[in-house]
């Protein structure tokens, strides 16, 4: 949940703004989708069509199916986009953007050689220097004041984690397996 709340404050997610996430039924997206909402934006989820009923019910007010619609192509323009899933490219992402929006690049990508999967992000805030949006990269740190901030919507139910699998210690490596072939729906538990 830390890692959605630093992309949401690092977005300047606010009530009204719409905002989009891809990878909403992941384990980061998840609790973005959440932490969007409770910030009373109106939030787009991106993610395959098995999941979106999961997303929906996370709170997203639209979802779309990213094997048969570009969220770039709809006509939307965002506010900010939390973009978790690490397949847009930036002209995409600030394609689908408002004039002064924001997007927020929480993690690597596919296809990464020299670069380890990190380009794109390593792009992003100098490609901000020449126009009016505002591409971010998130590194993402475990703070205690995360931490006190979640705390109050975790006790109110408005943040609830998403658990898909629970796996026994000794069952790691198939639940990497499930993690990589994309089936996750939120997070997978490691019982030890």
């Amino acid at each position: 949940a830390g890692t959605a709340l630093q992309a949401c404050d690092l977005g300047g997610v606010a009530q009204g703004q719409k905002v989009l996430i891809t990878g909403a039924s992941g384990g980061v997206g998840s609790y973005a989708v959440q932490l969007a909402k409770s910030l009373g934006a109106e939030v787009t989820g991106v993610c395959s069509a098995s999941k979106a009923d999961l997303v929906r019910s996370l709170g997203a007010d639209h979802v779309i199916d990213y094997a048969k619609n570009d969220f770039a192509d709809g006509g939307q323009h965002y506010d900010v986009i939390i973009d978790i899933a690490g397949n847009p490219k930036l002209a995409r992402l600030r394609h689908a953007l408002t004039r002064t929006g924001t997007a927020v690049i929480v993690g690597g990508e596919e296809g990464g050689n020299v670069t380890g999967g990190f380009g794109r992000s390593l792009r992003a805030p100098f490609v901000s220097l020449f126009v009016g949006q505002r591409l971010a990269m998130l590194a993402s740190k475990e703070r205690a004041s995360d931490l006190e901030r979640l705390t109050p919507l975790i006790e109110a139910g408005k943040v609830t984690p998403s658990v898909d699998r629970t796996y026994p210690l000794a069952q790691v490596p198939d639940a990497m397996r499930h993690l990589e072939a994309g089936k996750a729906r939120g997070k997978l538990a490691i019982t030890i």
